[in-house]
């Protein structure tokens, strides 16, 4: 799992339904941009919000509008290793080709419950695993000494993405896993974790900014770090965004401001006050600037 990879909205119509249609078009745009992965159902996704159903049916629609693309790497995190494990199964039947979770919800696991947690998933659906340290999110940190232990423990494991907000445990987790894709998380640290040997990017500001952010990616791998200074600059303002409780709002709102439409959330996430809004459309500005001086 390499590269530059989107995690997605879910689009809501107004009745906050989902909106496949509209979902299939941001994973067609986003595939023109040249992403390398897509990935539903996640903490951008408002995957908690989503019931089995809805869980199923976006990852039908984001599957079927990559047509083969790109991959689909669908997250499953929940509060049960069974319920973790019968969203694996229906995302493997729906076409996803990898499986993003982070440790149970609502509980702080150990490090043999959290063996047995992953375990658990990855025999459920036989799909490679990306684990997900968002200590932000799920309320447990897992630092590199434990994420090499689970890596021992479950073969499925395959990466990591690191989102603990500490840019060091990047290199660390390189040198201690060398075998395992290191994903950098941590949307305003994205580029200290490329130069420290990230495998790749997942990332809401992907979403919102997918040709910058690949071309970002490519040039840092081609070692152009002064151009790729200047261009992260400019996306800064959003990545920071990204760190706070209402990303999901932020970028949605952002999706609107550059045209094509992000929408609603469903509660309890309620829309932007006129202070976020505006911090929000200048994080905006400074990202649109440098993709209109690169047309």
């Amino acid at each position: 799992m390499k590269g530059v990879h989107a995690a997605i909205v879910t689009h809501f119509d107004d009745e906050l339904n989902v909106d496949h249609d509209a979902v299939a078009a941001e994973v067609g745009r986003l595939a023109a941009a040249g992403v390398h992965g897509i990935v539903p159902n996640g903490t951008v996704g408002e995957g908690g919000s989503l019931s089995r159903d809805e869980r199923r049916a976006v990852v039908e629609t984001v599957v079927g509008a990559t047509n083969g693309r790109v991959p689909v790497c669908v997250g499953v995190s929940a509060a049960t290793a069974e319920q973790a494990a019968v969203y694996a199964r229906d995302a493997r039947s729906a076409g996803a080709e990898s499986l993003m979770t982070l440790p149970p919800l609502l509980y702080r696991a150990d490090r043999r419950e959290l063996a047995e947690f992953f375990g658990h998933i990855a025999r459920a659906a036989e799909l490679p695993l990306l684990i997900y340290n968002n200590p932000m999110s799920s309320g447990s940190d897992m630092p590199p000494e434990l994420l090499a232990e689970l890596v021992q423990a479950v073969p499925s494991i395959v990466a990591i993405k690191e989102t603990s907000g500490d840019a060091r445990r990047i290199a660390e987790l390189v040198n201690l896993l060398p075998e395992i894709d290191i994903m950098v998380g941590g949307d305003d640290w994205a580029l200290e974790g490329f130069c420290a040997g990230a495998a790749g990017w997942v990332s809401g500001v992907v979403d919102v900014f997918p040709a910058e952010s690949v071309r970002l990616w490519d040039l840092c791998l081609a070692g152009a770090l002064p151009e790729a200074r200047a261009l992260y600059a400019a996306l800064l303002p959003l990545a920071r965004l990204d760190m706070t409780p209402k990303l999901v709002q932020y970028f949605k709102a952002a999706l609107d401001e550059i045209g094509v439409g992000g929408g609603p959330c469903r509660p309890p996430r309620l829309p932007l006050t006129d202070e976020e809004l505006a911090t929000l459309r200048e994080a905006v500005a400074d990202g649109l600037a440098v993709t209109a001086r690169r047309r």
